[in-house]
């Protein structure tokens, strides 16, 4: 029984999303320590550059440590054979399974024909997942996807998928052309649901996109009929997301928290990973309270990780 078999068992179950530069082993442990998913993602690792001599700034990816399991590793490409080395290093390496980032609509990345640009490439994403599987040996691989490229293509596109034999399936609600710039279509996902049991097949179906708590997690999993929930951008408003006791939370939690980051940041890389993205955090821990904006200028205006300890420290009552 793999981890999505178990955690199918107590539908539905809560992932925490990846997101790079944001999901790195820092911060899944403050957010293991506060309110755990039942399931964590790596950020997406590219394995064309795992497979190159810049090797070493993708493995930075991958670090982990007992308290951020289950993890799966979320990876991303374009060469079947990079897939399938990749899988095998990655199934030696501790995860829980291998998810296949086909949704990213960033068009840095798109623009290579890479994530969710092989929505318009069925037959190189098929080799992709082939190649995966392959190499991946016992582990499961799946796939996060969203709707369609620029124009809604659910039925085609996820049925698609769903002919590969994936152990589960996540959907963004959106196209990639619209990127978060309006309403997630749940019912869209509805439609994979309902797709997959036309099928029959049992791959697990995981709805994503504007899951503003856990409450509308669990009454979108009812809805839809879903097996699980991912959330990403709701974490940065809520910190505790995942925490089913809806526990109010003060400025000092915040900045306290604010502060086990930093202290998590700083032990988890030292000097070999640049502080300022600790700043995309600011606004998710210093918000809502008075003077927050003054305080989070301030914040901003830190050119290191000392500075920036020290201010948050300071704020500290």
């Amino acid at each position: 029984m793999n981890i999505w078999d178990k955690l199918a068992q107590n539908p539905p179950f809560f992932v925490l999303a990846p997101m790079d530069d944001v999901t790195d082993t820092a911060f899944r442990r403050v957010v293991a320590e506060v309110a755990a998913p039942d399931l964590f993602f790596t950020e997406f690792a590219s394995v064309d550059g795992l497979q190159s001599p810049g090797r070493s700034n993708v493995m930075q990816k991958f670090k982990f440590t007992e308290n951020e399991q289950p993890l799966i590793a979320q990876i991303w490409g374009l060469k079947p054979d990079n897939f399938y080395t990749s899988a095998q290093e990655i199934a030696e390496m501790g995860f829980d399974g291998i998810d296949l980032n086909m949704g990213c609509p960033t068009p840095v990345v798109t623009k290579k024909g890479a994530c969710s640009a092989l929505i318009n490439n069925p037959p190189l994403a098929a080799e992709i997942i082939d190649a995966t599987k392959k190499g991946a040996g016992n582990l499961p691989v799946s796939v996060k996807t969203r709707i369609g490229f620029k124009q809604k293509t659910t039925e085609d596109w996820c049925g698609f998928l769903l002919e590969q034999n994936i152990t589960t399936l996540t959907v963004h609600g959106r196209t990639a052309k619209e990127l978060s710039k309006v309403p997630n279509h749940w019912d869209e996902i509805g439609k994979v649901v309902e797709l997959r049991n036309s099928m029959g097949i049992n791959t697990y179906i995981v709805g994503n996109g504007d899951v503003a708590s856990r409450e509308d997690g669990l009454a979108k999993a009812s809805q839809y009929k879903l097996d699980g929930i991912m959330i990403g951008r709701g974490i940065f408003k809520d910190p505790w997301i995942f925490d089913s006791s809806a526990q109010q939370h003060q400025k000092q939690d915040f900045i306290q928290l604010f502060n086990r980051h930093i202290e998590l940041f700083e032990k988890s890389w030292g000097a070999d990973k640049n502080p300022a993205t600790l700043k995309k955090f600011a606004k998710m821990y210093i918000n809502g309270f008075e003077g927050a904006s003054d305080l989070r200028a301030q914040a901003m205006m830190c050119t290191d990780l000392t500075s920036l300890k020290a201010l948050v420290k300071e704020s500290i009552i």
